[in-house]
């Protein structure tokens, strides 16, 4: 018999019901440090007295009025983001799904306003991950995404990780836009270099197409700068934001310059919740926080100390380990062993972590995760590689 939860996921025997700064509580008592953060959601980790007094006080004010009216927590959400970004206009929805549906829209509708109709083509990279919607799915185009969901949304042409010969290939006068992670999150934690982002950008500049960045995972202060593409020096066209936005309280946006959104006016898009009074109010909160100077500075000090420990771990268990990746508190550990069996004895060890393809683990903790967590953390992390690594002796 089916479940009254719609079996879709596979979920660790574990019910957290309590959480605070970068620990959590299950239901019989166990606490476990999160070194996942909700797959890079909460970026402040749980209970941030900043957050919970937001969400509290508009509680208490206004939850929900729909966008057919103003709503001020939404505008000082907005113009915060375009203050600290490339953007002149951001919409408000509720995930990173959302914000791919939107990004595509915006993309197409610019070339058709601009008398360009065919130009609806989107080029996308093998490996990524950009939601489980129509478009997220077609857009990443993977078997284990596609399969089985019928014909996909037309218009997308994937190509190798990394192949910039293959990107220039591929354009043609019916190309609208490139859509690439700066660093793929489900597709195990792999960073594309500044110099090629760089390249991207001249190619769209010189072929007159739009760069879309998916910064749904690797933003919001994750690598130490507001957002990855920050250190390649470039700036998208648009740009998908979500998770850490909202520090565990659902909300996306799609950032974008004038240009690029110029075809998105009254009726070409909207949302119900996007933008919901409780959303900004959280949202408004973390970027108080994560947007300071002194806090991404200190995102950087500590990944830098969390990737050192990381390094040893991974010359302490040669059997388990390959090597690190990642950016910032984007981390990924690169395994021999079975990635799923690093995470379950991670589970023995009260330590969580996220597994990734390409046998890879992630590790994506509370930004502001204290020096003696990470301590903790490398000392769990090492328990568990040495019972993966005692599994694979015996």
């Amino acid at each position: 018999m089916i479940p009254s939860i719609l079996p879709t996921y596979n979920r660790a025997p574990m019910n957290f019901v309590k959480g605070a700064g970068t620990w959590l509580e299950t239901d019989d008592g166990r606490r476990f440090l999160d070194l996942g953060a909700g797959i890079a959601v909460n970026v402040l980790g749980h209970a941030h007295p900043a957050l919970v007094s937001a969400l509290t006080d508009q509680a208490q004010a206004v939850w929900h009025t729909s966008n057919l009216y103003g709503i001020p927590r939404q505008q000082e959400l907005a113009d915060k983001l375009v203050d600290a970004t490339f953007a002149d206009t951001v919409f408000f929805c509720n995930s990173g799904t959302e914000a791919c549906e939107l990004a595509v829209k915006m993309a197409r509708k610019y070339f058709y306003d601009n008398g360009q109709t065919d130009r609806v083509d989107i080029l996308a990279i093998e490996g990524s991950f950009h939601g489980r919607s129509s478009a997220g799915i077609a857009a990443a185009g993977g078997e284990k995404l596609t399969k089985g969901f019928g014909p996909l949304l037309p218009g997308f042409t994937h190509l190798p990780f990394g192949d910039h010969d293959a990107l220039t290939a591929a354009i043609t006068d019916t190309t609208a836009a490139i859509i690439i992670e700066p660093i793929q999150g489900e597709g195990g934690i792999r960073p594309v270099p500044d110099q090629c982002l760089k390249g991207l950008r001249d190619l769209c500049d010189e072929h007159g197409i739009l760069l879309i960045l998916d910064e749904v995972q690797c933003g919001v202060g994750r690598t130490g700068k507001l957002f990855a593409h920050e250190w390649a020096g470039i700036e998208p066209d648009i740009m998908m934001v979500a998770k850490g936005i909202g520090g565990g309280f659902p909300l996306g946006a799609v950032l974008a310059t004038e240009d690029a959104a110029s075809g998105m006016v009254a009726g070409t898009h909207g949302s119900t919740y996007g933008g919901n009074p409780l959303a900004c109010a959280v949202g408004s909160a973390v970027m108080e926080i994560v947007a300071d100077a002194e806090f991404l500075a200190d995102v950087s000090r500590r990944a830098g100390a969390f990737r050192q420990g990381l390094e040893g771990l991974v010359a302490a268990h040669p059997d388990v380990f390959e090597g690190v990746t990642g950016s910032g508190l984007m981390l990924g550990l690169k395994c021999k062993a079975p990635n799923g069996d690093v995470v379950s004895a991670g589970y023995d060890s009260a330590v969580l972590t996220v597994p990734a393809a390409d046998n890879v683990v992630r590790i994506l903790p509370p930004l502001n995760i204290k020096d003696d967590e990470i301590s903790q953390a490398l000392d769990r992390l090492d328990q568990a590689a040495t019972a993966v690594s005692k599994g694979l002796a015996s």
